[in-house]
C-alpha cells in the first residue's frame, strides 16, 4: 500500500472569505520554531509506526506553504528522509499562491527537492479574484504560472467555478484560456458555501448569490466536456490530468491508503499495530505549538476506526475516482461489499456501472455522489 506524508502550513497573508481550511493570518511568524514543531511531530508519528513504510509522496498544503523559505522546506524534507525510506521517484508537491511566488523562492524549492507545484490561481478575471479575496490579479497569476512551468516539470493549476453571476459562456472562455496554458493537471472546484465563513453570512442575508443547482450542474458538465476534449480528462470529481500526470499523493487519499498528517489541523490515516487509525491535530496554531512543546506532538485525536467505518470511508473516497473500485479487492480488505441488489438499482437509474468486477460512478452518479454512496451503504 502506498504511503504519503502531508505537511500543513497554517499561515496565510490574508484569509479568503470562501475558505474553511485551517488557515490563519499572523503579523509575525517565527518560521524556524514552527518548522521545529513539524519535525518533532514527524518523529512522533514515525516512532508510533514501528515498521516504517516507503514514502511515495509528500504534500505541503495550507494555508500558504509558498510563504515558507526554501531552507525550511529543505529541513522538513531532510527530516522525512531521515525517518522513513524514500522512493527514488517520490512525488513532492508544494501548494503556491501567485501573490507569494518569485523566481528565487521557486528555485530554492526545486533545490530542496520539490518536484511538483500546485498553483492556486482560482479565477482568470480580476473582478472575481477581488471578490474571492485573492491578493493577486490575473497578470500576476499568469506570471507566476509561467515562472512555475519554467522551474518545475510538473505544475497543476487550480480554478473555482460556479462563482457569483458566472454564466456558461464566461466559464467556457475562462476554461479555454486555462487549458491553453498546457499544464499537465488542473483542479477545478465548484464554489460551495461553507458554514462559518464570511461567504456563508453574505449568502444567508442575500448579499451573495451563487448559481443554482441546475446551472452549477451545467457548468460541471461543461467542465467535463472541455477537459476531455483537451486531453486532460477527469480522473476524480474535481481533478483532471493528462494520462500518467495524476496527483499520486491525492490518489493515496482516494484509494484509501496510509498517510501521515502533521502540522496544525492536519488529519492522517495510519495502520498502527494492525489497526486503521485516524489522527487529527489541534487546529489553533499556538495551542498546537504548545502541545508539541509538552508532548512531542499536537494531536488532539488518535482514534481506532472500526472495520465497518473504514469500509464506508474507503467506498466514499474510492468512488470519487473515474477508475472506480475493485469489488473483490474491497471485500478481501474489509470482509464486506455493497449489496448486489442496491448496486443493481443504482445501475438501472444510471448512477453506477459494473464491468469486470469494477464498480464506478457514472458522470451522472458523480454529480450526486453522496446520495449514491448513502444508497449503497444503508
Amino acid at each position: 500500500m502506498a504511503f504519503g506524508v502531508y505537511v500543513h502550513w497554517p499561515f496565510c497573508a490574508a484569509k479568503c472569505p470562501y475558505c474553511d481550511f485551517n488557515s490563519h493570518v499572523r503579523e509575525q511568524i517565527e518560521e524556524d520554531a514552527w518548522v521545529d514543531g513539524i519535525m518533532s511531530e514527524l518523529g512522533w508519528v514515525a516512532q508510533k509506526q514501528g515498521d516504517r513504510p516507503v514514502v511515495e509522496t509528500i504534500f505541503f498544503g495550507g494555508g500558504t506553504p509558498s510563504l515558507l523559505q526554501g531552507k525550511s522546506v529543505g529541513r522538513i524534507l531532510q527530516k522525512i528522509a531521515a525517518l522513513w525510506p524514500m522512493a527514488n521517484d517520490a512525488e513532492i508537491t508544494l501548494e503556491a499562491n501567485p501573490a507569494s511566488a518569485d523566481a528565487a523562492r521557486f528555485a530554492d524549492y526545486r533545490a530542496a527537492g520539490v518536484n511538483r507545484v500546485s498553483l492556486g490561481v482560482q479565477a482568470l478575471n480580476d473582478a472575481d479574484l477581488k471578490r474571492l479575496g485573492r491578493l493577486h490579479d490575473v497578470a500576476e497569476a499568469k506570471a507566476a504560472l509561467k515562472m512555475a512551468m519554467g522551474v518545475f516539470d510538473r505544475v497543476s493549476l487550480d480554478l473555482i467555478y460556479a462563482r457569483p453571476d458566472q454564466t456558461d459562456a464566461q466559464w467556457r472562455s475562462e476554461l479555454r484560456e486555462a487549458l491553453s496554458f498546457g499544464t499537465e493537471h488542473l483542479s477545478l472546484y465548484q464554489l460551495t458555501i461553507e458554514p462559518e465563513t464570511p461567504y456563508a453570512l453574505l449568502h444567508r442575508n442575500g448579499s451573495l448569490q451563487i448559481p443554482d443547482d441546475d446551472i452549477a450542474a451545467g457548468l460541471y458538465e461543461t467542465t467535463q466536456e472541455m477537459t476531455q476534449a483537451a486531453g486532460v480528462p477527469a480522473y476524480e470529481v474535481s481533478n483532471h490530468a493528462r494520462p500518467g500526470a495524476e496527483s499520486r499523493h491525492n490518489l493515496i487519499y482516494w484509494r484509501y491508503g496510509d498517510y501521515a498528517g502533521v502540522g496544525p489541523g492536519a488529519h492522517g490515516r495510519l495502520s498502527l499495530d494492525g489497526q486503521r487509525t485516524a489522527t487529527a491535530a489541534i487546529k489553533l496554531p499556538e495551542r498546537w505549538r504548545d502541545c508539541v512543546g509538552k508532548s512531542g506532538h499536537g494531536f488532539s485525536e488518535r482514534m481506532a476506526i472500526s472495520s465497518d467505518e473504514a469500509a464506508r470511508e474507503h467506498l466514499l473516497m474510492n468512488l470519487r475516482l473515474a477508475e472506480g473500485i475493485d469489488l473483490a479487492a474491497y471485500e478481501t480488505r474489509w470482509g464486506t461489499r455493497p449489496d448486489a441488489a442496491k448496486i443493481a438499482a443504482m445501475e438501472q437509474q444510471g448512477f453506477v456501472a459494473v464491468k469486470d468486477g469494477i464498480l464506478t460512478a457514472t458522470p451522472s452518479g458523480r454529480l450526486l455522489l453522496n446520495r449514491v454512496i448513502e444508497e449503497l451503504l444503508n
